[in-house]
């Protein structure tokens, strides 16, 4: 009984360190994709799904950009984060963010990821507070969006 417990330990603790570096180098790969001279720049299959969508599309286009960093005070704590993907639109006002993830079951953290959000809208609406703030998820394992806030 023991070794089997031990064994599941061992398997659950492979599997997360798996999960962290198979999500670590998907972001990696996410925040190669450009946008130049009116088309996509990046790994092909990636560029490939994104093309499948056209609200990806338009939120991965010249109008975004990779890795924003983004600091302020949400109720009072000092906070530090760095947004996967931020699209600002300032004709249409509108700020879109598109935070990847890499889960296969979509629930298991969605709170926490609610959260992470709520605090990615917390801050902007401080930098662009006339503007519609959109919060999204991008689950990387089948390329759907999500709309959080």
């Amino acid at each position: 009984m023991k070794q089997t417990k031990l064994h599941k330990i061992i398997h659950d603790l492979e599997s997360k360190e798996f999960a962290t570096h198979a999500g670590t180098d998907m972001h990696a790969q996410m925040a190669k994709i450009k946008f130049c001279d009116g088309d996509f720049v990046g790994p092909a299959d990636i560029i490939s799904k994104i093309k499948s969508n056209m609200e990806l599309c338009e939120i991965m286009g010249p109008l975004s950009r990779a890795e924003v960093p983004l600091a302020g005070y949400v109720d009072g704590t000092f906070l530090s984060r760095r947004i996967d993907r931020l699209y600002v639109n300032e004709n249409a006002k509108t700020v879109i963010v598109l935070d990847y993830k890499t889960d296969i079951d979509k629930k298991r953290y969605y709170e926490k990821y609610r959260v992470q959000l709520t605090e990615y809208y917390k801050l902007l609406k401080e930098i662009f507070p006339m503007f519609n703030i959109k919060c999204k998820i991008l689950w990387l394992n089948d390329f759907t969006l999500e709309n959080v806030i």
